[in-house]
Order: structure tokens, then C-alpha cells, then sequence
């Protein structure tokens, strides 16, 4: 058994009732699948094979030691935006050599653990970090590699807040500067010129502005050739959407079929940045009913996991769906899956029909990214705990947090 499916009525992840983890680890509670995150890294990286690649998993998506240590297992690298990032990839076995750092507003202190660490390459995104990089590399005795991150000015056609790759955006150099920063940056004795980069938002769902974006970086890693800047890979980013509920994903086949045509006879190695692709629907997050309330204009289900453990909804108005783990044999009616945070915003799902009674366990749908990764403290209430299922095996990734460990690093006034 692969991911999450009904058995005998009930739902699993793989061999394992997900009941079985709400009553051993509680709730709210994320549950990882292993077989499928497996089946989703190995999908990705066979759509490649024969063509010259590193997959950097964009460990923003879901940074759990245990997701980082089964990818890292399957060969992939990382793509980081942090030194917070690095350490977690350096804990997990992951080789530093196999991850890119990217990310507008790196640090001195972050610029001196990567390059010690030995990093793949930096993706640098203003002329000012590369002065700065440049500095820093020089006092410590290290040449820096470098990939410029490229902004095509083109719409990835997402959510205003996740798309990157237009000018009005903070991340990258404008195309039409790069040119000469590369010029720039290969003068430098402390700057080693590796590659190039582009990202231009996440959870896109049409070719057509991945394949301009992707053409207008070829042209220019052409004109940068043709004036002796040689570049040693292309890295296109991530950005893969997924089904949260009537969206169309990219065919993996059609979208390795047009990088394939573009990379064609080229001598660059291939960089591709997926997060989203690799561990969404490879995670729910399990909560439990605490109360219902039915009314004349909304019905509310109050559910024990909130808007700080999966802000998705309140932040993108982004819609998961959302299951009965033992679904019930009565009529459904619609509810508002609600949390118990002090916000209107609180919401895991509107409107969802679903027979319920308070004590229910119900399961939020492809959380496996950007669930923990953003959840927080608010309202001082403890974070998740986290399980990933290999098999039959239950495998505590991430203790709950208890509520001594929220101010275990303040202090009151003497």
C-alpha cells in the first residue's frame, strides 16, 4: 500500500490505521508516508534519467529531519534559504556539497557557515550580496560559488504571494541586468561563476510561463558563453503545483519532455528545485472534533488543530480537503471546520459536507507541505507532533511540543 487509502472502512496511511496514531501520539498530529514520498522522489528524478541532473529537494516545504533522511537516502540534494536550513540538512546526513543556498537576505554569519560547509553554490539575488559574499569569501580564504538567481519578468499565473518571478517581486536580478553582473562577478578572485538560476513562484499549474522563462535564462547563459562566461549548470527551480481540489497539475512526463527538448545538445548540468511535488500529498494532518455547533447560518465543527498548525487557509484562502477517518452511515450536512484560535480567520475548510458527531477523527488532505513548516505558537498553543508510517512501522518524527517547552527560553523580569 502506497500513501493514504480506505481499508475496511476505516482510513490508512500504508499499513497503519490512522486511528491507531491519533490514539498513540494524539491529535493534532501530522502523519507522513514513506512509500510516498519515495514514490514522488523517484518519479521526479526517473522522468530525467539519461540527462545530466541533481535534484535539490526545497526543503522550505517540509524540513523534518525524518522526510530530509528518507530523501537524502533516495540521492537527492537541497535547496535551503537559511543556515537554520543547512544545519538541518547537515543533521540528516545530507551532503553540502549537493545543496544550493538561495534566498534574498543572507547573512554574514550564514555566508560563513555555508562556505565552510562546502556548499554547492550560492544563488545570489542582488548585486549587493555578491559584494558582500565576495568580502566575506575573501577574509576567510575561500573562492564562493556562484549562481546568479535570474528574474524573467514572466507570470507563473499562481497566488500573488507565492509568485517570484515577476519584477514587482523581491526575489532575483532583473534579466536584463545579469549580463553585466556576471561580468562582474567573474572579475572577482574570491567569486567562483558556476551557474544559473530561476524560481518563478509555487504551485503553478500551466506550462506555457515555465517554458518562457526557461527560454528567456537559455538565451542568456548563450550571450554569457558566447562572451567567456561558461556556465557549469541550469538550475530552473521547483514550483510544481499539486491537487488540492479541482486544479490540474503538469503531467511530470510533459514537463521532463519540454526541459529535455530545451536542454538538448547543451553541455550545462540540470538543477531542478522541487518541494511541493515531492511531499504534499504525502501528509495529512489528523485532528479530532471537540465540539459541534449547528446554527440557522453556519454549522461549526470545532476541531482541535488550528490555523497555527495549518495557516494555509487563513493565509491563501487555500482549500484542502478534508475526510472522516471512520466515515459515519448517516446524512451529511455542511460544517465549518474551525479551530479554537482567537481569529475569524481560524479555518481549516468551509462548508464541507460530512456526517459528523463531537469525538470524530478527520483528516486534512495534502498537508505533507507548507503545514509544520509555517505552523506556530500563537495563542501559546504547543505544536503538533509529527509521525512518519514506513509500513506497519510508526516512527515519532517529531515530539508534541508541551506547554513548558513554549517559555523554556524567556525569562521574567528580576
Amino acid at each position: 500500500m502506497t500513501g493514504f487509502d480506505v481499508v475496511g472502512g476505516e482510513l490508512h496511511v500504508e499499513q497503519v490505521p490512522l486511528a491507531a496514531i491519533a490514539a498513540q501520539h494524539g491529535t493534532p498530529c501530522y502523519v507522513y508516508s514513506r512509500a510516498a514520498i519515495e514514490a514522488a522522489y523517484r518519479a521526479f528524478d526517473d522522468a530525467f534519467a539519461g540527462v545530466p541532473h541533481l535534484v535539490c529537494y526545497a526543503m522550505k516545504a517540509n524540513g523534518n529531519l525524518a522526510v530530509l533522511d528518507v530523501l537524502r537516502r533516495l540521492g537527492s540534494g537541497f535547496d535551503i534559504v537559511s543556515a537554520g536550513e543547512l544545519a538541518r540538512v547537515e543533521a540528516a546526513g545530507g551532503d553540502p556539497a549537493r545543496t544550493v543556498f538561495s534566498g534574498v537576505g543572507k547573512t554574514v554569519a550564514e555566508m560563513e557557515a555555508a562556505l565552510a560547509a562546502g556548499i554547492l553554490c550560492f544563488n545570489v539575488e542582488s548585486a549587493s550580496e555578491l559584494a558582500q559574499l565576495a568580502a566575506v569569501a575573501a577574509r576567510v580564504g575561500r573562492r564562493a560559488p556562484v549562481s546568479f538567481r535570474v528574474n524573467p519578468d514572466v507570470d507563473a499565473g499562481t497566488h500573488p504571494y507565492i509568485s517570484t518571478g515577476l519584477k514587482e517581486n523581491k526575489f532575483g536580478v532583473p534579466i536584463e541586468e545579469a549580463e553585466a553582473l556576471y561580468r562582474t562577478a567573474a572579475a572577482l578572485p574570491s567569486i567562483e561563476v558556476v551557474g544559473i538560476d530561476m524560481h518563478i513562484g509555487s504551485q503553478i499549474t500551466d506550462l506555457d510561463p515555465y517554458r518562457d522563462a526557461a527560454t528567456k535564462v537559455l538565451a542568456l547563459v548563450d550571450r554569457l558563453a558566447a562572451g567567456g562566461v561558461a556556465l557549469a549548470h541550469v538550475d530552473f527551480g521547483g514550483g510544481l503545483g499539486v491537487r488540492y481540489r479541482d486544479e490540474q497539475p503538469v503531467a511530470l512526463d510533459a514537463y521532463a519532455t519540454m526541459l529535455r527538448e530545451l536542454m538538448r545538445g547543451r553541455r550545462e548540468t540540470l538543477v531542478l528545485e522541487p518541494g511541493r511535488r515531492l511531499v504534499a500529498d504525502a501528509g495529512v494532518l489528523l485532528t479530532r472534533v471537540t465540539a459541534l455547533k449547528p446554527g440557522g447560518t453556519r454549522n461549526f465543527a470545532i476541531v482541535d488543530a488550528a490555523m497555527n498548525d495549518l495557516l494555509r487557509p487563513a493565509l491563501y484562502q487555500a482549500w484542502h480537503r478534508i475526510d472522516a477517518v471512520r466515515p459515519r452511515n448517516t446524512p451529511a450536512r455542511p460544517w465549518d471546520v474551525v479551530g479554537p484560535v482567537c481569529e475569524s480567520a481560524d479555518f481549516l475548510g468551509h462548508e464541507r459536507m460530512l456526517a459528523l458527531a463531537e469525538g470524530d477523527l478527520l483528516a486534512v488532505r495534502t498537508a505533507g507541505a507548507y503545514g509544520m513548516a509555517m505552523s506556530s505558537n500563537y495563542n501559546a498553543r504547543p505544536r503538533a507532533a509529527e509521525v512518519l508510517v514506513d509500513g506497519a512501522r510508526i516512527h515519532l518524527a517529531r515530539r508534541r511540543e508541551r506547554i513548558a517547552d513554549l517559555f523554556a527560553s524567556e525569562a521574567p523580569l528580576p
